[in-house]
């Protein structure tokens, strides 16, 4: 990979920091853009800086600063817009705060992106939440799991085809980020590419209950605490783990002459499809225990089965997922080991 000068805005966060990293070992400069309002961002904030020293640049502040976003643009030549509110429990909670960092934030980069003489590619990360509920979709228990009676749609995953269907105000305002991004490609002919995605996991991930679930059903059987699953566990996602994201990305941003204004739908695909109860037996493999399971009601907008058919970017570009779901758990796990004192805090 050749050297960049990147800005990565949410830098601190779990794809940015891993982004970030990437970036600097290639030996680019990069520029993280971050509030540092997410829990985990300041530790990963500490790593890279201890690791990169003065080739790191750290913005600290908001999106929605156009004059901070400005500034964080000179002399970039690649732009990887992260930078959101997550959860849709939150969204619910404060949808004024949702929208404002989710939909204004993203038009605030945009803009500035637009007042550039020479505009970098963008890649924006947007969410499978844009596709709604699923609801219209007929499934069927197998194995332990909800899957699609369809045996096309089983095979393949949700393709980008599939009309949008904004649910809860994330998928709101996330889908009105998406659809600004797009658009801005259209109407003012910027480089740039969504990526509509599905679970991701790996190294430097905090997650908690309302975002980043398989790194927290990890963190709290590695500190002995029980594992709350919202519904009947047999809900389905496809896991991407981030070093395959990370090589997605890149080709995305490299080739957005061509790709430019398109929406993709990246995850794990149907071969890295797995259950909450599928992690569950995972982690019992790693921890050699059991993790403790209670169950709680179904949240409003969680989908019973989402995977992504990932066939329209491999046909772009020739990538696949080349680490398993099995592999990759095992990897985050290791991980998280080896930070035991951070896995003692983490929220």
């Amino acid at each position: 990979m050749s050297a960049h000068s990147t800005l990565i805005t949410g830098g601190a966060g779990f794809i940015g920091t891993n982004m970030a990293a990437r970036q600097l070992t290639a030996g680019g400069r990069v520029t993280i853009l971050d509030n540092l309002s997410r829990a985990g961002t300041e530790r990963n904030l500490q790593w890279l800086v201890s690791k990169y020293g003065d080739r790191l640049t750290i913005a600290r502040g908001d999106v929605r600063d156009r004059m901070l976003v400005r500034r964080s643009l000179r002399g970039v030549d690649q732009v990887f817009h992260f930078a959101a509110q997550v959860a849709v429990t939150t969204s619910l909670t404060d949808p004024v705060a949702d929208f404002r960092t989710n939909a204004e934030g993203t038009l605030s980069v945009l803009e500035e992106l637009r007042a550039l003489a020479e505009p970098p590619p963008l890649l924006f990360t947007s969410t499978n939440k844009v596709y709604g509920g699923l609801t219209d979709l007929t499934l069927v228990e197998e194995r332990g799991r909800h899957l699609p009676q369809d045996r096309a749609v089983r095979d393949h995953g949700i393709g980008e085809g599939r009309s949008i269907a904004f649910s809860s105000p994330y998928g709101c305002s996330k889908g009105a980020a998406d659809q600004y991004v797009l658009d801005y490609a259209a109407s003012f002919g910027l480089r740039t590419v969504v990526f509509r995605m599905s679970c991701i996991y790996g190294p430097h991930q905090w997650g908690n209950e309302d975002q980043g679930w398989l790194a927290h059903f990890l963190l709290q059987a590695m500190r002995g605490d029980p594992i709350t699953i919202f519904g009947d566990g047999r809900q389905v996602r496809d896991a991407l783990y981030v070093d395959d994201l990370l090589g997605a990305m890149q080709l995305a941003v490299d080739h957005a002459d061509r790709l430019r204004g398109r929406a993709f739908n990246i995850g794990g695909g149907p071969g890295n499809a797995i259950s909450l109860l599928d992690l569950v037996e995972l982690i019992t493999q790693l921890e050699g225990v059991r993790p403790r399971v209670q169950h709680d009601a179904w949240r409003v907008a969680d989908q019973r089965w989402y995977v992504s058919d990932i066939g329209a970017f491999t046909a772009s570009t020739g990538w696949q997922p080349r680490t398993s779901a099995p592999d990759g758990v095992a990897r985050l796990h290791r991980w998280l080991r080896d930070q035991r004192s951070a896995v003692a805090e983490a929220v």
